[in-house]
């Protein structure tokens, strides 16, 4: 099974993100309580190594804290869009939680993540959606921004994928604290 660490997002938010959910032709939008924001892509494991995940996860220690959503963006930079998100303010509790994460994983025999931590929640996948129409749905979109919450937790979730995307599954749930 594929596995990811993640943040889940409030349903107030879930619910505000989907209304902004449209207009882009060739998106895939991801359905609103699929919203999260990943920490760390853990990749495919079986079912046996599912448990050291778990146990391994158990050990992160980090304190609760605000998280606060503004703005959009798109993936890759400088090349053909092929998603949308949106942005997480800079956070160093948020910082300090990946980095717990991932020393843990690494120290249980994972290999390193080998890419900069990049915080963003992803509100669709886009299939030869012109650039021009990216452009004006970020236009419309940039002053996005969401009052703070509180995150108390985090999640490793299993991820199937089908013909009309992932679907996620939550295995554990970690409180904060």
């Amino acid at each position: 099974m594929r596995l990811f660490t993640a943040i889940d997002l409030p349903e107030a938010v879930q619910e505000r993100l989907s209304m902004i959910s449209c207009g882009l032709p060739g998106a895939r939008w991801v359905v609103p309580e699929q919203l999260h924001l990943t920490l760390r892509f853990i990749g495919e494991k079986d079912g046996s190594e599912l448990r050291g995940v778990m146990d391994t996860l158990a050990e992160v220690r980090c304190a609760p804290f605000q998280l606060q959503l503004q703005g959009v963006g798109f993936f890759p930079p400088r090349k053909k869009p092929k998603l949308v998100w949106v942005g997480v303010d800079d956070n160093e509790a948020l910082n300090s939680l990946y980095r717990s994460i991932e020393s843990s994983l690494v120290k249980a025999g994972m290999e390193p993540e080998g890419r900069k931590y990049a915080p963003h929640i992803t509100l669709a996948r886009l299939r030869n959606t012109p650039a021009t129409k990216v452009g004006n749905w970020l236009g419309q979109h940039s002053q996005l921004f969401f009052m703070p919450f509180q995150v108390d937790g985090f999640q490793l979730y299993s991820s199937v994928l089908n013909e009309r995307g992932a679907r996620h599954y939550i295995e554990a749930e970690y409180s904060l604290g």
